[in-house]
């Protein structure tokens, strides 16, 4: 070994300054995906696409960005991770301006698969980036700032979203990125360096003594290409009475079980390969990966479901919609200093369980919402509800690295994003799906009880008849039934997502005690 790399490698510029340089594009990322939830009934409206399909804007993004974070850190060996982090910026500036200018829903979804593939690549840029700048004593400290551009984004995203919403249109919360790609570009170029070792790892590259494992990635496209149309079709063609979904599950299905034994035998002869799936023998990092699926789930889901109930059946504007949820954001930002505080001092098993009970907990508690609630109350709910995330994130990616080799780090980084995305994604479609068809049950059960004979119901048609007369009570009557169906419809998703929550609370403890003094963080 060289004694340029035997020697501990330091940054030109101020670490700090390129902290911040990193932190800006994460922000503007996480920013990206916020602001979008509460724009969602406006972008249906504008298209005039129904509700599960403006949910295909979020899980369009989730499924694309997902796809390129296994292949992240090949890219960056093959051109350099400095300038694959700026071909990652530049592209999400680009995509983000399309989307904005984008005239039908077909070309906002490919222009969103766009955002999303530049957006997945950032974030094992960064934190590659922030592990090489800081020394191992200061790393936490370097995570705990990118970590707060994290929590900072979806706190005022939906508020900001909202205000743009009503006050502009929907298509500036797209173009609100430019100004930040620009500067961050800027920065990146004046700050940011490869080390020596990624400058000797680009050349071998380049010399063709390092093979791409293009066949894993083409796998892997195409099982979540797949399950994305799966996804965002099913409840539209009626899942597996429709010839065209069975055989995208069919397709997507085959192409993961090949996927699973094309890595495996990548790994056998010591190949590279683009999953390393010999970590999943650990039991505490697939565990670790299981807990972020639901996690992504839980929070993509619920992110998506109340914006949607707060302006559909509430008729809150966008941004009253965007300040009820940015109370969740703060939540979690609350929780997160105290977190980064106790997680090297308590079993992160403990914190993860905390939070699942504090989930679950919240989640249960939404079963307080009604159609006359005040705003604030709302706004209560979701604080409450958001506060077990805040315990989530930090414990779950420390434990997925316990008894992993550091030269894997990269490989974790991207499972544990890449099962928290999907889960997003599965989270969202299966909320659309839930809500669809339970509205449906729970209007036929209201309506059999809608009758002359029911005293309650006698009552209020009496007095709707007096006010409205006979054909406006009907109709008043008729609005009323479907506004409780879906209510009530809402409320099976959260109980659901809540149940979810309450299975992982003891799962937490099948985990590995993690060593005295935790693990490195990384996180996206």
């Amino acid at each position: 070994m060289s004694d340029l790399e035997t020697q501990p490698w330091v940054p030109k510029h101020n670490p700090w300054l390129i902290a911040i340089t990193v932190s800006l594009a994460t922000f503007m990322e996480v920013l990206d995906t916020s602001v979008a939830n509460v724009a969602l009934p406006h972008i249906a409206g504008s298209f005039g696409a129904s509700q599960d399909e403006s949910t295909w804007v979020l899980t369009s993004y989730l499924v694309s960005n997902a796809v390129i974070l296994p292949i992240a850190a090949y890219l960056s060996t093959l051109l350099g991770r400095k300038r694959f982090y700026m071909i990652c910026v530049a592209l999400f500036g680009v995509s983000s301006l399309l989307c904005g200018l984008a005239p039908t829903l077909p070309l906002l979804l490919f222009f969103r698969v766009l955002q999303g593939l530049g957006g997945g690549g950032l974030g094992p840029s960064e934190q590659s980036i922030l592990a090489d700048t800081f020394s191992p004593a200061k790393r936490g400290q370097a995570f705990a700032l990118y970590g707060l551009a994290i929590v900072m984004a979806p706190t005022i995203g939906p508020t900001v979203g909202g205000w743009i919403t009503d006050n502009f249109d929907w298509r500036w919360i797209f173009f609100i990125n430019l100004p930040v790609v620009v500067l961050s570009l800027y920065l990146t170029n004046r700050l940011v360096e490869d080390t020596p070792t990624i400058e000797r790892e680009v050349k071998e590259a380049r010399s063709g003594k390092f093979r791409v494992d293009y066949i894993g990635f083409s796998l892997l496209a195409l099982t979540f290409g797949c399950l994305e149309v799966v996804l965002d079709k099913g409840q539209e063609d009626d899942w597996f009475s429709s010839p065209f979904i069975v055989a995208f599950i069919a397709i997507s299905a085959i192409s993961f079980i090949s996927v699973i034994f094309w890595e495996l035998w990548m790994a056998r002869t010591k190949q590279r390969p683009i999953l390393d799936l010999t970590l999943f023998k650990n039991r505490t990092f697939a565990l670790s990966v299981g807990m972020m699926f639901v996690l992504g789930g839980t929070l993509y889901g619920v992110n998506t479901l109340l914006p949607q109930l707060l302006q559909n059946l509430m008729h809150y504007t966008a941004e009253q919609s965007g300040i009820t949820l940015g109370s969740g954001g703060l939540a979690t930002l609350l929780c997160m200093p105290l977190v980064g505080f106790l997680v090297g001092k308590v079993d992160p098993r403990k914190l993860i369980s905390v939070g699942f009970i504090l989930t679950a907990a919240g989640l249960f508690n939404m079963s307080g919402i009604d159609l006359q609630m005040s705003m604030g109350y709302a706004a209560k709910l979701r604080f409450m509800q958001s506060l077990g995330f805040g315990f989530l994130f930090i414990p779950i990616s420390t434990m997925s690295y316990v008894g992993v080799a550091a030269d894997k780090n990269n490989d974790v980084a991207g499972m544990t994003n890449l099962a928290r995305n999907i889960g997003g994604s599965c989270g969202t479609a299966f909320f659309t799906t839930l809500l669809v068809r339970h509205e449906q049950l729970h209007q036929n059960v209201l309506v059999r009880h809608a009758v002359r004979s029911n005293v309650f119901f006698n009552n209020r048609m009496n007095q709707l008849i007096q006010s409205h007369g006979e054909h406006g009570a009907l109709q008043q009557m008729y609005r009323s039934v479907q506004q409780q169906a879906s209510l009530l419809s809402y409320l099976d998703v959260i109980y659901l997502f809540a149940f979810a929550c309450t299975i992982m609370i003891p799962v937490a403890f099948l985990m590995k005690k993690a060593p005295s003094g935790g693990g490195e963080v990384v996180m996206h």
